[in-house]
């Protein structure tokens, strides 16, 4: 009970910071027409005690909304817009209860900061004021249950806001794609470069996940487009933040036949070299119906089905009802990635493993996430690039993807027979 009412007060707090500085923006000739510029000299986010307090100056008052994220703990300001040039974050942030923290451009006409939080916390108090300086953001944040914390945590309703367009993508993915029979015409696969914009995933030695990740799947992309026989869409082109549901999404409405997931991890101890393909763990099947349930707009659930109306029991059903359907073919394409990887690239001495991760959870069409390979390690790292040997790993994966569809449809022949 106090989650939910922690969450209509965030809620009610989060509708007064917008309509306050939409009313600001009246007063200004032209309104919110540049961008608000943030000043770390002049702004902290310190500890309280065992709370947490932040006062971001801005040089004018602009919209936000905050949310929580779970699994990790993260604390997510979203504005429209700032300009964080020269924004010091570590001399901002001196708080222990935030681990870490990351600003930047998050899709166009919004920015967001990422607080990642050491322990749970609850936003209790969130007000954006004006001055003669220009504004200052004012939050506090007091220690809650983790529990508390989980319940309360989710992407907001309103998401839909900062979902990139088909032009920002540079596909037609924002179009939704006529149904069709699997087997009859291309093969559509979305290829999801992982991480990007704010969120850069791994690092080492001045290499970022995200920006090999989109080097390699715009080079799959290539080779899948010279191939023939394919229809391939990215989930994002460019250097820029797309969140994981939306990453779905757009893979639902291109009619995806295969979600593709690019990562390269990196691990902080110990040694792992190789590529490794992720699956859906069976466990976490349950509990992402539910959650998908829970968050997901009601026509974005299952392709082709509009759960508008329904309720998350009867949702969770029919998604875990398509699921049955989709696991053994996620299961088929991900042995086919293994196959063809280990023989041109070389592999992980565990090829084949299972996780709960997000970009997994569509119920409705065969998702797998590739780990490339280790940042962590000098070898991995070399090679990811190497042009050769990404066209190598490219070629393995078109052939993967060939010998599956073969496979599929095989099997569908034979049992309408």
């Amino acid at each position: 009970m106090r989650a939910l009412v922690l969450k209509f007060i965030l809620a009610l707090l989060l509708i007064g910071g917008v309509l306050a500085a939409r009313a600001e923006a009246q007063e200004q000739p032209g309104g919110l027409t540049a961008l608000a510029r943030a000043d770390s000299s002049a702004s902290a986010l310190v500890d309280q005690g065992d709370s947490l307090e932040m006062m971001l100056r801005l040089s004018q008052p602009v919209p936000f909304r905050i949310f929580t994220l779970d699994d990790p703990r993260r604390m997510v300001v979203d504005f429209s817009e700032v300009d964080w040039t020269g924004f010091d974050t570590e001399a901002f942030d001196t708080a222990e209860g935030v681990s870490g923290l990351r600003v930047g451009g998050f899709t166009p006409g919004w920015s967001r900061m990422v607080l990642d939080l050491a322990k749970p916390y609850a936003l209790v108090h969130a007000e954006m004021s004006r001055d003669d300086k220009g504004a200052v953001l004012t939050l506090n944040l007091d220690p809650t249950a983790s529990d508390e914390f989980a319940l309360g945590a989710g992407t907001p309703p309103d998401a839909q806001l900062v979902r990139p367009s088909a032009q920002e993508t540079g596909d037609a993915a924002a179009k939704t794609a006529p149904l069709r029979r699997f087997g009859d015409g291309p093969l559509r696969v979305v290829i999801d470069p992982g991480h990007g914009g704010i969120d850069p995933g791994a690092e080492r030695d001045g290499e970022r996940e995200k920006d090999l990740m989109l080097t390699f799947g715009r080079e799959l992309q290539d080779v899948l487009n010279r191939a023939g026989g394919f229809d391939v869409v990215m989930t994002r082109t460019e250097d820029v933040f797309v969140p994981l549901e939306t990453r779905l999404t757009l893979a639902r409405e291109a009619g995806a036949d295969v979600f593709l997931s690019l990562h390269a991890d990196a691990i902080a101890e110990g040694r792992a070299e190789g590529a490794t393909i992720y699956t859906l763990a069976e466990r976490a099947s349950d509990a992402a119906s539910q959650k998908l349930a829970e968050r997901h707009d009601r026509a974005d659930l299952l392709a082709g089905v509009d759960l508008t109306g329904q309720d998350d029991v009867i949702a969770a059903v029919l998604m875990d009802m398509a699921r049955t359907e989709t696991m053994p073919r996620t299961d088929r394409l991900a042995d086919s990635l293994v196959k063809y990887l280990d023989e041109s690239v070389g592999m992980h001495k565990r090829p084949r493993l299972e996780a709960g991760f997000s970009v997994l959870k569509a119920p409705d069409m065969p998702s797998v996430l590739i780990e490339l390979g280790f940042l962590s390690s000098a070898k991995d790292r070399a090679k990811l690039k190497d042009q050769a040997w990404r066209t190598k790993a490219a070629w393995a994966i078109r052939d993967a993807l060939l010998a599956w569809e073969e496979e599929e449809v095989s099997l569908r022949d034979r049992l309408r027979k």
